[in-house]
């Protein structure tokens, strides 16, 4: 059975923050994961922690299950050139984390390689409609970022605005162990692809290697 194994940034330190994480992206991308497992995929979606940590796990990983679609998920954390065509982008995801994080993708193939632009919580904000119905009352809608193209949106300011939008709410302000991985089962593909053209990109890139 061939294998899909996501190594995604994120999680925390306990497995039960893992596993809240990995059910969090498993309902994002349900349709690709129900898509893999109609054409007899194994899907696999591994929450490391820390952005070493998840590097080293996916590294690690091409060597001991070569036969799996092994795919690095991270954040870029810092600008990245917007994204233009289909063709170049993989190179430019490698170059960009090569020189921010000295990582070393030797003989990885760079359409294994993947971004959250500039981070997680970029395509948590792309959903005004799901942030209004998690938080309730006393949700700030104004802060958010209004951006058309959320990925030239710094990471501190999504942040920033983020905490900002909420913290008058029942809730309190975002806590990404408390709150992501509920947000992730409830926002909307459609509303992240009309601002995040490297999620686009990536659901995409997922559906042709499953069909």
């Amino acid at each position: 059975m061939k294998e899909i194994a996501i190594y995604v940034e994120g999680g925390g330190d306990t497995a039960q923050q893992k596993s809240d994480l990995r059910q969090g992206f498993d309902c994002l991308f349900s349709q690709a994961k129900d898509k893999a497992r109609e054409k007899r995929f194994r899907w696999s979606l591994i929450p490391c922690g820390g952005r070493q940590l998840t590097y080293e796990a996916f590294i690690n990983a091409l060597k001991t299950k070569p036969q799996a679609i092994n795919i690095l998920l991270v954040d870029s954390e810092d600008p990245i050139a917007c994204f233009t065509n289909f063709t170049k982008d993989p190179v430019i995801r490698i170059e960009h984390l090569k020189k921010r994080d000295k990582w070393i993708f030797k003989k990885v193939n760079p359409e294994h390689v993947h971004l959250m632009v500039q981070c997680m919580e970029t395509w948590i904000v792309a959903d005004v409609e799901a942030l209004k119905k998690f938080y309730g009352q006393g949700f700030l809608e104004h802060y958010l970022p209004v951006r058309e193209n959320l990925e030239e949106e710094s990471k501190t300011d999504i942040y920033n605005k983020l905490k900002q939008a909420t913290k008058p709410t029942q809730k309190g302000e975002y806590d990404k162990t408390k709150h992501a991985s509920k947000l992730l089962m409830s926002i909307k593909i459609v509303e992240i692809e009309k601002r995040c053209s490297r999620f686009k990109e990536f659901l995409r890139w997922l559906e042709s290697i499953i069909l």
